[in-house]
């Protein structure tokens, strides 16, 4: 097949990806810019942080059931209502601003709101993908997806913040609401996504469906252990997240312009890692490409982080640990894409949310926990060999409980490694 064929057959996938990558942007830049309101309005810290967590209970709570709705009806005329719901909380959101009494609990609220339609919308955006992308394309699209991803996580802080210092709130929300047009539209008139065997075979109650999804995993060992292995990987990682800036802002050669720093190359690295994934070729075994490029990660990145006192090292791991996330996450998509019977997909990936993701806040919580009341406690006034690993000060905490992540990472892979060395999966 030339280029030219290809570029025909990919050209609603082409459409939906652009489009809704810029709607995900303006999302982002809008979430960023209530979280600069929020700090300024409170200065708090966990309050902010709570603006997350709103969005991700939804997400973990109510994504098996997400993904048995999603398989009842209609992918497009899903993702479109989804689409208008969230667009509406954002003009609540400016209604509220402009008549000056937007609170804190509206933004929880909201967000909460926010997050349920991306419960609803994402595995029925995740079935629509793979109805539109011949299964020769699945890696090539995959590592596209990873593309947006990383480059919206580089870009919404720095966007987000100009429109916000120069033009205010408004400006970032009337942005949000161009960009989810832009995508309305493609979407209802531009793109044609066929009618699936899903919206036909998916009968009985919500109930009834969400256990068919956690039922086909149960049958299906290989996909349900590289769930949940990642879903430890994502515990860990998490952690690291909450750990992080506790490590290098109050570091003598730290501070909150080290820390952007520090935190970009974690985007400029996924977005190597996607070009990677794009191009490579297909792995003889892609359960074992998963495994590897995530042990790499948390086997160097953490470690490197625990022992070094150089901002240069650190930007280096962020590097290491993140650029083969983008091939990981790649080669587990196209694993259920190709495995995962299509009248299934929405089931199988909202209980894959649910199992992979609900470690998140967990670990945020944990990591946050263990420096301030274990950690750091623990460190003040250290000497000797302790001191000399991880120095000392208020940073020298985050530093230990870095290397305990070392360890702790390094443990989750050696332990599902001999479970997922039993799957072997090559593309036919």
């Amino acid at each position: 097949m030339n280029k030219n064929q290809s570029k025909n057959v990919l050209r609603d996938f082409y459409i939906l990806w652009s489009t809704q990558s810029l709607s995900q942007l303006g999302s982002a830049i809008t979430a960023f810019a209530l979280t600069l309101w929020l700090y300024e309005k409170t200065g708090s810290a966990l309050g902010t942080a709570a603006l997350t967590i709103c969005t991700y209970v939804p997400y973990v709570v109510m994504s098996i059931f997400a993904g048995a709705i999603s398989d009842k009806f209609d992918k497009k005329k899903t993702m479109l209502i989804c689409d208008v719901l969230a667009a509406i909380s954002t003009v609540v959101v400016l209604v509220l601003y402009k008549t000056d009494v937007l609170c804190v609990w509206h933004l929880y609220l909201i967000n909460f709101l926010s997050g349920l339609m991306n419960t609803v919308q994402q595995p029925a955006s995740e079935v629509a993908y793979t109805m539109i992308v011949p299964k020769e394309y699945y890696q090539k699209t995959g590592g596209l997806q990873s593309l947006s991803r990383s480059l919206i996580s580089i870009g919404n802080p720095i966007i987000a913040a100009a429109l916000y210092g120069i033009a205010g709130l408004e400006a970032v929300i009337a942005v949000d609401l161009a960009s989810f047009a832009v995508a309305f539209v493609a979407l209802a008139f531009f793109i044609d996504i066929p009618k699936a065997s899903t919206d036909k075979e998916a009968e009985g109650s919500v109930l009834q469906l969400a256990k068919e999804g956690l039922v086909y995993l149960k049958k299906t060992p290989m996909i349900l252990y590289v769930i949940l292995f990642m879903a430890g990987v994502n515990l860990v990682a998490s952690a690291f997240d909450a750990v992080l800036p506790a490590y290098v802002i109050p570091n003598p050669r730290g501070g909150n312009g080290v820390l952007s720093v520090v935190t970009s190359c974690a985007g400029i690295a996924m977005v190597i890692g996607s070009v990677l994934a794009t191009v490579m070729g297909k792995p003889k075994n892609r359960v074992r490409v998963i495994y590897l490029s995530m042990l790499f990660s948390l086997g160097t990145e953490n470690f490197l982080l625990a022992f070094s006192r150089s901002p240069v090292v650190w930007c280096i791991g962020q590097i290491l640990g993140w650029i083969f996330v983008p091939v990981m996450s790649t080669n587990q998509n196209v694993i259920m894409k190709n495995t995962i019977p299509e009248n299934l997909q929405g089931r199988v990936y909202a209980c894959r949310n649910t199992l992979q993701f609900f470690t998140i806040p967990i670990g945020r919580l944990l990591g946050g926990f263990l420096v301030d009341y274990v950690c750091e406690p623990f460190m003040e006034g250290r000497t000797g060999v302790f001191s000399l690993l991880f120095g000392s000060g208020k940073s020298s905490g985050a530093a230990l409980m870095m290397f305990i992540l070392g360890i702790a990472g390094v443990v989750v892979c050696l332990a599902f490694g001999n479970k997922l060395k039993k799957f072997h999966y090559a593309d036919s």
